[in-house]
């Protein structure tokens, strides 16, 4: 109601203003042309009265004061630097400046300025969280060096000034971008995940399909969701995967049939080798066993025989020495030589 009520105050003025304006400059055109004195007066007054109403009314624009109370919801990625502003007050009327720090399982802090002693003090404990965005004097905003997913929660500022009291406060949510990735399992399931984002993340696929989608909740605020889909026996060759985030969308796409060439391949490059040695693990074995049987064969071959002539089967037999029969040849030869 104050604001209206000033709004409307102002809108009257600057009407009275317009018209005593055009009354001066009419007047001042026919006293031109006419002697009048009276007439003269009277153009003077009305000129002084209207410059006296546009200062009135200048003051009243200078003096016009921002809403005592805001509030607003402000999202920044993580590992920014995200500076909070306090209310459009002009830093000569400020007495004392105090932000209030409320975070997420934690006791509040707070960090106060005060312009009389141009001290600063508080008890927020991490300093290098919590600082002073440039001379509190100056422009009182706070800044957060960087931000850190424990730092959602609440921040408002306190302006104590002469006109009164001022305050600006910040639903501060942290947003954590997630780690997508789409793999192939086997009979043609795909797998797409979207790890550790705040908040939780939305997946869809291309082509469409009704697809089972869990979400997993961890202890500092993030959410892992994880979606998948069974394209066995549809004839689907590529699938694509589309992950829709706060800090930005992203799409991957896979073959179906990928995996399984890269599963062939990597049978391939296993049974190679191995069949590789078990052929030439075979080939010794088959020429040594080939050695070995000429082996055996050169050492079973039968010495030759002389044959003897068949036409004298008693000669060995009469070449043998015979004492008897020798004595009875050499009585008879002797008796035949004395004859």
């Amino acid at each position: 109601m104050p604001c209206t009520w000033i709004a409307s105050d102002l809108q009257l003025l600057l009407l009275l203003t317009l018209f005593l304006v055009a009354e001066c400059i009419s007047a001042r055109m026919e006293g031109s042309v006419t002697s009048n004195n009276t007439m003269q007066q009277m153009v003077k007054e009305n000129c002084s009265l209207a410059s006296i109403i546009t200062s009135s009314t200048a003051r009243k624009q200078s003096t016009v004061t921002p809403p005592s109370e805001v509030n607003t919801t402000r999202s920044v990625p993580v590992d920014t630097k995200p500076v909070l502003s306090c209310p459009p007050v002009l830093s000569t009327a400020v007495v004392l400046t105090t932000w209030e720090v409320v975070l997420r399982d934690k006791p509040p802090c707070n960090r106060v300025y005060r312009g009389d002693t141009n001290e600063t003090k508080g008890n927020c404990t991490d300093e290098r969280i919590i600082t002073w965005g440039s001379r509190p004097d100056k422009i009182p905003a706070l800044q957060i060096n960087p931000v850190a997913i424990t730092h959602d929660g609440y921040y408002k500022c306190e302006m104590v000034t002469l006109n009164g009291n001022f305050y600006h406060g910040y639903h501060l949510q942290v947003l954590v971008p997630p780690e997508v990735t789409l793999v192939q399992s086997k009979d043609g399931t795909a797998v797409c995940k979207a790890a550790a984002g705040k908040p939780a993340a939305q997946i869809s696929w291309t082509p469409e399909r009704a697809c089972t989608t869990v979400q997993e909740p961890w202890g500092n605020g993030t959410v892992t969701v994880q979606s998948t889909c069974h394209w066995e026996g549809h004839h689907v060759q590529n699938v694509s995967c589309s992950v829709s985030h706060l800090t930005g969308n992203k799409s991957l796409t896979i073959q179906l049939n990928q995996g399984t060439r890269i599963e062939h391949l990597r049978i391939l490059y296993i049974t190679s080798p191995v069949f590789i040695v078990l052929v030439i693990v075979g080939s010794i074995w088959l020429l040594k066993i080939h050695g070995c049987r000429k082996c055996k064969l050169k050492k079973t071959e039968p010495t030759p025989v002389v044959e003897e002539d068949e036409m004298q089967p008693y000669a060995s037999y009469t070449e043998k020495n015979n004492p008897l029969y020798d004595t009875t040849n050499r009585v008879k030869t002797s008796q035949v030589s004395q004859s």
